[in-house]
């Protein structure tokens, strides 16, 4: 099976601010047809994982991909609050799809969306 890992695990950033995350295969993701199938997946919390992007298409404004065979990184080139949540690298190259290793997923905070939440619940 492919294994997937990704770094930073945590990553802290300010609303406004670029942010990466890197992923990377134990083997080429390059499939017979001469496609990559790699998908990236962001989970906010409280809710189900939602497709980011996948093969390279579709991507949202904000957000960019690139790499090849093994190594692939996902930019995001101004961080918001609703970005919050955490990134999910996949492939479904070879049988059995395989997501990333457990907990290492990759945590975006972003600092603003804290702030309020700590607010929030000094409030109640």
């Amino acid at each position: 099976d492919i294994v997937m890992t990704q770094t930073p695990l945590s990553l802290p950033v300010t609303p406004g601010e670029p942010a990466s995350i890197s992923c990377r295969s134990s083997q080429s993701l390059v499939d017979s047809d001469g496609n990559t199938y790699l998908c990236w997946y962001l989970q906010k919390p409280g809710q189900s994982p939602q497709l980011l992007i996948y093969k390279f298409s579709g991507v949202p404004d904000r957000f960019s991909s690139s790499g090849s065979e093994t190594d692939f990184t996902l930019k995001i080139s101004r961080v918001e609050a609703e970005d919050a949540g955490f990134y999910y690298c996949t492939q479904s190259t070879q049988l059995p799809p395989t997501v990333i290793q457990p907990r290492t997923e990759t945590f975006l905070l972003a600092l603003a969306q804290l702030l309020l939440f700590l607010v929030a619940q000094e409030a109640a």
